[in-house]
């Protein structure tokens, strides 16, 4: 069995300025040269204990167990989030969102957050579940399991193991879905097999991408929605992104159509921060006011208005 099991925390610390350049998979605090490398959980070759969490949904609710010792000797990859944000959430659910899509091949996938009080973090997940896999709350509270010796100071820190052994470890003060995640992708490929996604087809396995995959319609937009939701995507390509789009749903009005919807899904269900930069939020937001549905309808109802209109105007009309 392979396991991917992700650590949450709650945190109220300030984000970390982002460092430009910083190698892959490397702490921010460990890209500068005079800075010491920051540190959190067992290292490579070390061991990884096993550790107890309490289920929050389904039949998991209220139910103990433990991930690690499910895996047995194979393949495992845990995440520790520590604190509660954007960044944070975006990481784990691409990388929990394609985890959870290889549970045939054996890999399984696990969510633990980490707070003191687990009335308030029952609460808190079941807001963001969305964006979650299966989880469950650490009952040695908001430090995690005492033999881990997790670091506070990082947002996520992602361990690889096998043979219930350290193999990679990530410790992330500001995760970066460009910088960090084809790294820690490439460390679970290593030990779980099978070939390395590509991240644009991640990153658009959301409601945009499914949406273009939809039974009722045959367009295809995923090389078109994919840049434009790319977290560190510049304003140049975001702008370069939408004009694409653009350009298509003006010549294909069953694209146009398309994008509406998916768009409209996305304001309607209160996830548009999870997608893309802001700049590519206010694209998202103007189509689904544009070409949505309810767009759509009050256009419909227009002209039906005004064709009502036009034939009361008709003289010698029978009523």
């Amino acid at each position: 069995m392979v396991l991917a099991v992700v650590f949450w925390g709650v945190s109220a610390s300030a984000q970390t300025p982002p460092v430009a350049d910083r190698p892959v998979g490397v702490p921010l605090a460990a890209a500068a040269d005079d800075e010491p490398p920051i540190f959190s959980g067992p290292q490579v070759g070390e061991p990884l204990p096993a550790f107890t969490v309490r289920g929050v949904f389904d039949e998991a609710a209220g139910q103990e167990f433990d991930f690690v010792t499910a895996a047995g000797d194979g393949p495992i990859v845990l995440v520790f989030v520590h604190d509660l944000n954007r960044q944070s959430i975006g990481m784990t659910r691409v990388l929990t969102q394609y985890t959870a899509s290889r549970k045939r091949d054996g890999l399984a996938t696990g969510i633990v957050w980490l707070d003191d009080d687990i009335t308030e973090a029952e609460s808190t997940l079941r807001r963001i579940r969305h964006a979650l896999a299966p989880v469950g709350i650490s009952i040695d509270g908001r430090e995690g399991p005492g033999s881990y010796g997790l670091n506070r100071n990082v947002m996520l820190t992602i361990l690889v193991a096998k043979q219930r052994r350290v193999t990679a470890n990530y410790a992330l003060v500001q995760p970066s879905l460009q910088a960090d995640l084809p790294a820690v992708l490439q460390s679970v490929i290593e030990v779980a097999g099978g070939p390395l996604p590509e991240l644009a087809d991640l990153l658009a396995d959301g409601p945009m991408a499914r949406g273009s995959r939809s039974a009722e319609s045959t367009v295809n937009l995923r090389p078109l929605l994919a840049p434009l939701i790319l977290r560190d995507a510049s304003v140049e390509q975001v702008d370069a992104a939408a004009k694409a789009i653009e350009q298509r749903i003006a010549a294909d009005p069953e694209a146009r159509a398309e994008v509406g919807r998916i768009a409209a899904t996305i304001v309607a269900a209160d996830k548009l921060s999870n997608y893309g930069t802001k700049r590519a939020q206010r694209h998202i937001a103007n189509w689904a006011k544009l070409h949505g549905p309810a767009a759509s309808s009050d256009g419909a109802a227009a002209s039906r208005a005004a064709a009502s209109g036009a034939e009361t105007e008709r003289p010698g009309r029978d009523r």
